[in-house]
């Protein structure tokens, strides 16, 4: 019998059952390849037919882990002797070309998001220096992204952008496998009750989601990790917060269950740069939870959920449109639930991880063969 190819995926910054990097990319890709995965502060061990090599990652700040990760990771990577390298993070592109030279292998770059956009969000690097510093990353992306095998991201105006770098460039969305949120049995919907599931920041809504829950009848249920504590305490002043159940972060069993007894899934994300162009997996996941979506009203969100009618769309940065929207969406029940069940008919005939892993196979079997 032969071989199967070798993918080894490699990340300094994501954590130990990451969706897209272990289950997504590495798990379900164990029928066809041998799949490794070299990931920070990890058992090494063999689970679910992928072999995990974990090594200590204890940086004093990001910027030490920008610096010195890499230099780390080198030499777990080429101890494994892959076909193909998957990098998972831009501060892996640093040893793209070397990896490619001394292993022989080909090298392709897993871009989650558009990261020179990214940036000029990023509070941890001061605001007068984002410009700049999303500039010379460009430079730097663009120079290193020609010298590798390939690219792979999420959305296509991302892709659109790499392949004017790089032509062997694939689309692999973040969507969900079908039946990791369907709809809960025996877990009853609660009146008036909708939900925000994913990272707690002021980019994402939380302040005007919290301050639209004056406008409305409805209670929301909360999980995610606020980004600072600054933060938390500022939304928990908000008249709103009474009406709100905070779970913190949580199991994907519980994450399940929260949306299962809810009746609209909130993505009211600010109209940055990188959110308007971004395909937020939360509102997939919403969908293949049969449940009615609430976004913030972008182009790429209208494409997505216009196309099915599955949801409605509002200015996020209007807490009292938003607010009232919900209380539309709740006084007419019936329309609502119509809405969650063509989301989920979306995603059984579209948006699903099936599909994008089909593409992943094909995508990996034509770069195996590049010269």
């Amino acid at each position: 019998m032969k071989n199967k190819p070798i993918i080894c995926h490699v990340t300094s910054a994501h954590p130990e059952g990451d969706i897209r990097v272990y289950h997504k990319m590495c798990v379900s890709m164990t029928n066809e390849f041998k799949v490794y995965l070299i990931i920070p502060n990890a058992k090494s061990r063999i689970e679910n037919n992928v072999e995990i090599i974990g090594f200590e990652s204890s940086f004093k700040s990001r910027f030490d882990r920008i610096k010195n990760a890499p230099k780390q990771i080198m030499k777990l990577a080429l101890s494994v002797s892959a076909d193909i390298y998957q990098l998972h993070d831009p501060e892996l592109l640093r040893i793209a070309p070397l990896l490619k030279q001394k292993s022989g292998a080909k090298v392709i770059f897993d871009s989650h998001e558009d990261v020179p956009k990214q940036i000029s969000n990023k509070p941890w690097i001061p605001s007068i220096l984002r410009p700049i510093v999303s500039r010379i990353y460009s430079i730097y992306e663009k120079n290193t992204c020609k010298k590798i095998d390939g690219i792979i991201s999420v959305t296509p105006i991302i892709c659109d952008r790499f392949r004017k770098i790089n032509p062997n460039t694939e689309m692999i969305a973040n969507y969900p496998n079908i039946t990791q949120f369907q709809k809960s049995m025996g877990i009853l919907k609660i009146e008036n009750a909708i939900c925000y599931i994913g990272g707690l920041s002021e980019n994402r809504g939380i302040i005007e989601l919290v301050e639209a829950l004056e406008y409305c009848q409805a209670e929301l249920h909360l999980a995610g990790k606020f980004e600072t504590k600054a933060l938390e305490l500022k939304t928990k002043k908000l008249k709103g917060w009474k009406k709100v159940h905070y779970y913190g972060q949580v199991s994907r069993n519980k994450i399940s269950e929260i949306m299962a007894l809810s009746h609209i899934g909130m993505v009211t994300l600010h109209p940055t740069p990188s959110y308007v162009e971004a395909y937020p997996i939360k509102l997939f996941e919403y969908m293949s939870a049969e449940i009615a979506v609430l976004a913030s009203d972008f182009p790429l969100y209208r494409d997505l959920i216009g196309k099915y009618d599955c949801g409605c769309f509002v200015d996020p940065l209007n807490p009292e449109e938003t607010g009232k929207t919900i209380q539309k969406m709740l006084n007419n029940p019936d329309q609502t639930k119509l809405q969650g069940i063509n989301g989920y008919q979306a995603v059984l005939k579209e948006y699903n991880w099936e599909s994008e892993r089909e593409k992943l196979i094909s995508y990996y079997t034509k770069t195996l063969s590049l010269n």
